[in-house]
């Protein structure tokens, strides 16, 4: 079966970005069409399973309106359906987790029923329609517009979609190769960048982050949940890589910031940094006594990044083998930890962990999808390099002020062990500015990048990558395609001419993005 839909805008991928892209131009009055190839829609915050990374400053400022919204509104999810306890309902920023990672860690399933509620207004209208388990498949291309998108669902069935503006909001930017966006992936070169930490030899494209299959877990001492012994147990529990002070599955690990080894432990009582506690969806104490009993943390540690091989621009059965071999790296730091972890006691193992998969919505326990920090990469109008955002760089004349700004971000440098066998990068940026010529292709007329497949480098990546920053730059993006579908205008015009950027940006403030920083530190 292959039909036809006509929409304003299409939206390719339905993650951070996608979502904040399909509220703006909805809330524009277009009709958008917007597809996600899992079952959930909110990537990092749902199907993914990865709590939200955020800046110091995020309760005050630092972050669009809309995504406010949506942090306020996952607060009071939880204080209108669910028993809270005394300490619950007395938390003025509640953080259902309490986890140590984010001010917000709270179950994908509270993040995705808050992302539909935001969403429904537009559904029921009909002004957006949402298909999940849906990759787009083919592009059509005329000069240098995209004329239409043909999607494949789960069951095989193909949707051909006609639009005026496409957005790629994919995990992987998967929509540049198809419609024939020049991109880039991996590592630059310090020769073309000038970037201090970029490669001193020639640009790798192999050269991309670690990615992880998070998984969610609670506890109950005295008891036995041990799974099965994974396949490749074997190999991982003796897998050493090169940058790593001994066997990956292992209490020490390389401090990402000194790369020193550092120890950690699972639970609180010790000096050690107790990894429960680090993504902490759950904390029982929130609630009244009886409605959780235990707590629930996510795993998406260092001891479960994959960096054996990457999952795009390579042959389909290298793809799955990758996938499939990081997902036995999940399941096999569960095993380790249910029954050769050293504890406290003096005991090994902690056999009272019991995998979640209804936490995740899956049937083997593993995340619907793995959590991907570095996407392929337009070459944009405009490339954020790490002379524009370093701390180190920069000092206190803060970061490069960018004209074109269409939205805020902060977060560190924060680079996971990459596929060459290169170490954690993670250093100090300063609060910047997302320039709307990183979003624009520079070919393409008709297309913008939604989420981390902006004109950003390997390095810059590291800090553009996390849930606020893409969901502005999906929004901005929403919100662009929209002025100009209204102007009759390109986005590449609007950035050209300064009144139509002033225009643009007028609008964008209207809608609550802020487009520059107070006076703040590095972080």
């Amino acid at each position: 079966m292959n039909r036809e839909m006509k929409v304003d805008i299409a939206v390719i991928g339905g993650g951070v970005g996608g979502c904040a892209a399909a509220l703006a131009a909805c809330g524009m009055g277009h009709t958008v069409y917007m597809a996600e190839a899992c079952d959930w829609i909110g990537g990092q915050l749902t199907s993914q399973a990865v709590p939200p990374d955020e800046h110091p400053w995020i309760e005050q400022f630092g972050c669009t309106r809309s995504y406010r919204k949506f942090r306020d509104h996952v607060r009071s999810y939880y204080r209108h359906y669910y028993p809270l306890s005394d300490a619950g309902r007395s938390s003025v920023y509640l953080n259902p987790g309490n986890g140590g990672v984010s001010r917000l860690c709270a179950e994908p399933r509270a993040m995705l029923a808050v992302l539909q509620l935001m969403l429904a207004p537009y559904v029921n209208s009909g002004k957006l329609i949402i298909q999940t388990r849906t990759k787009a498949v083919k592009a059509e291309v005329e000069r240098d517009s995209v004329r239409a998108v043909t999607v494949q669902d789960a069951c095989g069935d193909k949707t051909t979609i006609h639009a005026r503006y496409f957005l790629d909001a994919t995990e992987c930017g998967d929509l540049l190769p198809l419609t024939g966006v020049e991109y880039v992936t991996g590592a630059e070169s310090k020769r073309d960048t000038k970037e201090p930490h970029a490669l001193d030899g020639p640009a790798n494209p192999l050269d991309i982050q670690a990615f992880t299959y998070c998984f969610a877990m609670d506890y109950f001492e005295g008891e036995d949940h041990t799974i099965d012994k994974p396949k490749d147990y074997e190999f991982w529990r003796s897998f050493q890589p090169p940058i790593w002070p001994n066997p990956l599955l292992n209490w020490v690990s390389p401090d990402p910031r000194t790369l020193e080894p550092t120890e950690e432990a699972l639970f609180p009582g010790t000096d050690k940094y107790p990894l429960f506690l680090y993504r902490r969806i759950i904390d029982k104490s929130n609630f009244t006594e009886g409605t959780y009993s235990s707590d629930i943390s996510l795993v998406n540690w260092a001891q479960n990044d994959y960096f054996l091989g990457n999952i795009y621009d390579v042959p389909d059965h290298e793809s799955h083998k990758h996938l499939r071999q990081a997902k036995q790296l999940s399941y096999s730091l569960l095993y380790w930890l249910q029954t050769e972890a050293p504890r406290p006691d003096g005991k090994a193992g902690y056999p009272g962990l019991r995998l979640r998969p209804d936490v995740v919505g899956t049937e083997d326990g593993m995340a619907q999808a793995p959590y991907i920090r570095e996407s392929r990469r337009i070459k944009a109008e405009f490339t954020v390099l790490e002379q524009h955002v370093s701390a180190a760089l920069r000092g206190e004349e803060g970061a490069e002020s960018f004209a074109d700004s269409v939205g805020i971000g902060c977060y560190r440098i924060d680079l996971h062990p990459s596929m060459s066998g290169r170490t954690f990068l993670d250093i100090s940026s300063v609060p910047f500015q997302i320039p709307l010529g990183s979003l624009i292709p520079r070919r393409m007329n008709n297309l913008l990048a939604a989420c981390k497949n902006i004109g950003t480098t390997h390095i810059t990546n590291g800090c553009f990558r996390l849930h606020p920053v893409e969901w502005n730059i999906g929004e901005s993006a929403g919100y662009t395609a929209a002025f100009c579908l209204a102007k009759d205008y390109t986005p590449r015009e609007v950035r050209a001419d300064k009144n139509k950027l002033t225009d643009l940006q007028k609008l964008l403030k209207e809608h609550g993005i802020e487009l520059s920083w107070p006076k703040v530190g590095p972080v």
